[in-house]
């Protein structure tokens, strides 16, 4: 088995016209003072970009030559611009960053590591821990179950993985079918749990999640009632779970989706986070 030091990874991450400099340079900042730096990280710049953005990521370039960018000629949305992302992806190993986030220094170590002892491991990610504003003003821990068994059985209500920390084996992702769909990530865990991938996530927070209010009310009414149902449904004919798991899913996921945004941040928060 090959040493820590010789297990080649990317980084992959997509920015949009939106992401705020200061975030940006936040979470590229966390990638170089990683304990465990990556071989190479593709930016999927996802559609055209303000010229701040633009120069932050040249300057960036010339700090960092692992770093190469991906331009799409016009916004596609994030599960789009991560496909597009991967097929440039030179490593197997593949972790995911948002362009908003924090990484704790010892983050793609801790993950590595995991697949050096396990071999058999397709997708790893951990706990993250949310904030506001700044890392010292924290929100939430969300924790998730750590054994393949244990988050096989978490899917069949929530979504089993942290999608921002992140780190999967490529062709395990093609071999799903990649992004698609409402919820991206979500949809993609499951596929990945159909098509016999084997998942683990690390029992500590490893990264700084950035908590956003306003996507909490935008993921609200019927268009995403809806659009829960539909992949709801999906999963069902899927395979993950029965016809009294659907119905469940469907009341409970509707319901919160449908209530006001306050109740639902509230729900979010408290209620769903530990």
């Amino acid at each position: 088995m090959s040493s820590l030091n010789h297990i080649p990874f990317s980084v992959l991450l997509s920015v949009y016209a939106k992401e705020q400099d200061s975030c940006l340079r936040e979470a590229l900042d966390s990638l170089l003072c990683q304990t465990r730096q990556p071989d190479e990280i593709i930016l999927v710049e996802d559609g055209p970009l303000p010229d701040v953005l633009t120069q932050t990521i040249r300057e960036y370039q010339q700090r960092c030559p692992l770093l190469r960018t991906v331009s799409l000629p016009r916004n596609q949305g994030l599960g789009n611009a991560l496909n597009e992302g991967i097929r440039h992806c030179r490593y197997d190993l593949i972790a995911r960053m948002d362009t908003d986030d924090i990484a704790r220094p010892e983050r793609f170590e801790t993950q590595l590591k995991v697949f050096e002892a396990h071999p058999e491991i397709d997708i790893c990610s951990a706990w993250i821990e949310e904030f506001e504003g700044s890392p010292d003003h924290l929100l939430a821990v969300k924790k998730l179950p750590e054994t393949h068994d244990e988050i096989r059985a978490y899917a069949r209500h929530r979504c089993p993985v942290n999608h921002p920390v992140v780190v999967y084996r490529k062709q395990a992702v093609l071999r799903a079918g990649g992004y698609e769909g409402f919820p991206e990530d979500y949809r993609l865990w499951v596929k990945m749990l159909m098509t016999g991938a084997r998942f683990y996530n690390v029992q500590q927070s490893l990264l700084y999640f950035r908590f956003s209010r306003s996507m909490i009310k935008r993921r609200g009414g019927w268009k995403y009632a809806l659009a829960d149902i539909r992949s709801q449904i999906d999963f069902y004919r899927m395979g993950l779970f029965g016809l009294p798991t659907l119905a469940y899913n469907i009341l409970v996921r509707g319901t919160v989706r449908l209530t006001p945004s306050a109740l639902r941040q509230f729900i979010y928060q408290k209620l769903l986070r530990k």
